[in-house]
């Protein structure tokens, strides 16, 4: 039996899978850190061994212990207010996801001291042991509502987030308590973004003004918004660029909060709201015409088009103009960049494209982009994203990826712009 141990205890291999009372005794008293460790996070340890490896002086092995579903709640009792924060961290870890699955009759002594741990470990003064306990915590319906109550109004972010987004015990007078109270941005954000959110509590939302809340707020499907709380969102959103897309990709929203949006946001971002709403033919040229009468209202000065054209002659200089950057260049919505390059591509005036753009043809446009050397679905984008083309006027490609007409007619609706160039 000495031999036995003794080897056990000079080799550098793992425990054997059954350990007896003497090799435990063993391991513990002359046992390395490291068959500790093992030993420590063995769930067929006896209780009193574990407990004892919980006053260990190695930090390592008490974490080992934190960890372990069959340390005796006394050790973790211990460990709740252990020196290292790692251990901390990883009990409140274990009891956090062991609380909410002990409800039967003969666990109520278990639980109740458990509790009583859980509770503790989220008064500890590291955030990142609360943060732990709110982690384990957030989608149980099963522990203390004071507990989740007590998270929930947590100073630190990464402690209430997770509970105020996704804790069932929390009602829609506590959310409205903690948005009266001051929440910061991420706990707004964190409300906001929760499973069902009311017209009360996104209504409270809103009038917080706070940017990233609000967004989070017109990207979640569940959250009702009431109309007079989506027109106070709109007025924001005008002067809020980062408010422009959540807010035109806002499903379900009616023609008249449409027509506002239109009057502010990119072309690009009016032609996807268009897409996922459930428009007559007639509604749509009406959103259209009003956007590109605003369009050809903000036409830029002289002295900045020139500079353009300068930078569109050099980005083709460097061989820089394609499709992917005709696609960039829409989707960060610059305008008067994208047509000075179309120019430069084309071997057309500024002003020429500026027409065709105008148009409201789609084959004008479909002819342009030939003519600048984009590929067909990139002339269908845009005509949909940058000229805004009413539907009926659309062109779209043949097989795919071909130019639905040939060369000659392409050649000839281009002609009705240049013949004067």
């Amino acid at each position: 039996m000495f031999q036995k141990i003794k080897s056990m205890l000079s080799s550098d291999k793992g425990l054997p899978d059954t350990l007896s009372i003497e090799d435990e005794q063993t391991i513990l008293r002359d046992g390395t850190e490291k068959q500790k460790e093992q030993l420590a996070a063995r769930q067929d340890a006896r209780p009193e061994v574990l407990y004892f490896l919980a006053e260990d002086k190695s930090a390592s092995v008490r974490r080992h212990i934190a960890g372990n579903p069959s340390t005796p709640i006394q050790a973790d009792e211990l460990l709740k207010n252990d020196s290292d924060d790692t251990v901390r961290t990883e009990l409140a870890r274990k009891i956090g996801r062991l609380v909410p699955d002990m409800s039967s009759a003969e666990q109520k002594t278990l639980r109740e001291k458990s509790i009583k741990l859980l509770e503790g470990l989220a008064r500890d003064q590291l955030p990142k042991v609360r943060a732990m306990v709110a982690e384990e915590i957030k989608n149980s319906a099963e522990v203390p509502k004071e507990l989740v109550d007590r998270l929930a109004r947590d100073i630190e972010d990464i402690v209430c987030g997770p509970i105020l987004q996704y804790s069932p015990l929390l009602n829609d007078d506590d959310l409205r308590e903690i948005i009266a109270a001051g929440a910061s941005s991420k706990a707004l954000e964190a409300i906001a973004s929760r499973t069902l959110v009311s017209e009360d509590v996104a209504s409270d939302v809103a009038a917080t003004l706070d940017v990233p809340a609000v967004a989070a707020l017109l990207t979640n499907k569940n959250a009702q918004i009431r109309e007079d709380t989506l027109d106070q969102i709109i007025s924001q959103a005008e002067s809020v660029e980062d408010l422009h897309k959540p807010v035109a990709l806002r499903p379900q929203i009616s023609v008249r909060a449409m027509k506002r949006i239109a009057g502010f946001v990119a072309s690009a971002l009016v032609h996807a709201m268009m897409e996922q709403s459930d428009l007559s033919e007639d509604q749509a040229d009406e959103l259209l015409e009003k956007v590109r009468d605003r369009l050809a209202a903000e036409k830029v000065g002289d002295d900045e088009a020139r500079q353009l054209a300068v930078k569109a002659q050099e980005f083709y200089d460097r061989g820089m103009l394609d499709d992917a950057f005709v696609i960039e260049q829409i989707t960060e919505n610059n305008r008067e960049l994208l047509l000075q390059c179309l120019a430069v591509m084309s071997d057309l005036a500024a002003e020429t494209v500026r027409q065709v753009i105008q148009s409201k043809s789609g084959r004008a446009v479909t002819a342009l982009c030939w003519k600048a050397g984009l590929t067909m679905r990139t002339a269908y984008d845009i005509q949909t994203q940058f000229a805004l083309v009413p539907n009926a006027q659309l062109l779209s490609a043949k097989n795919g990826n071909e130019y639905p007409i040939k060369e000659d007619e392409l050649e000839w609706h281009l002609s009705y712009f240049t013949e004067n160039d």
